[in-house]
């Protein structure tokens, strides 16, 4: 009566994708590479994105002429009150659909959200990558999980916390895991 149980190992892996679809341009990362949280991981072209962005700052460049003629034409009672609060909330309109462009555009490129190790890669450099796919996936080292199953008569001996140990073939000696989930029913 060793208590010795039979289990396998599960990978909680995090899909790093794009929002909305790109050629991948460059690929920073392969296979097996650690990575830390914030690290740069991948890019999708931005040629779209950054068009984008000149036409909202132009579009921000005339609301704010607008403006600024509004607010001096009321200042000298030769404009409306309407006119004032119609260019103020164009303007508002104009910066945030500029911030909203900014956004798209930072997010071609995609960083780590967390350290870990890169599993799978699954775009390569002049790939098209539809919006949500992944191109990569991470394992950050706490997303590794043991799964084990213990007769119903050992079942009350084991606890939540309580530190078990681990082997396996090919790993080091002496690992511990804690238990962190027991099963209501049988499984």
């Amino acid at each position: 009566n060793d208590h010795t149980l039979q289990g396998w190992v599960e990978a909680e892996l995090i899909f790093v994708s794009p929002d909305e679809q790109g050629r991948v341009e460059t690929l920073k990362v392969r296979e097996g590479s650690q990575v830390e949280k914030g690290a740069l991981l991948f890019t999708v072209d931005d040629d779209l994105q950054r068009a984008d962005v000149v036409v909202k700052k132009s579009t921000v460049t005339t609301a704010v002429q607008g403006f600024d003629r509004a607010k001096e034409l009321l200042k000298t009672s030769a404009g409306t009150q309407k006119n004032f609060d119609d260019a103020e909330a164009a303007l508002r309109q104009a910066n945030a659909n500029l911030a909203w462009s900014e956004t798209r555009l930072t997010r071609r490129r995609a960083l780590s959200p967390a350290e870990g190790a890169i599993q799978q890669v699954y775009y390569r450099p002049g790939e098209t990558v539809p919006p949500g796919r992944p191109v990569v996936a991470l394992l950050p080292p706490g997303n590794l999980k043991l799964r084990f199953f213990a007769p119903e008569v050992e079942l009350p001996a084991i606890k939540f916390g309580d530190t078990v140990g681990v082997s396996c073939d090919g790993c080091e000696k002496g690992l511990t895991a804690k238990v962190s989930f027991i099963a209501r029913s049988a499984e």
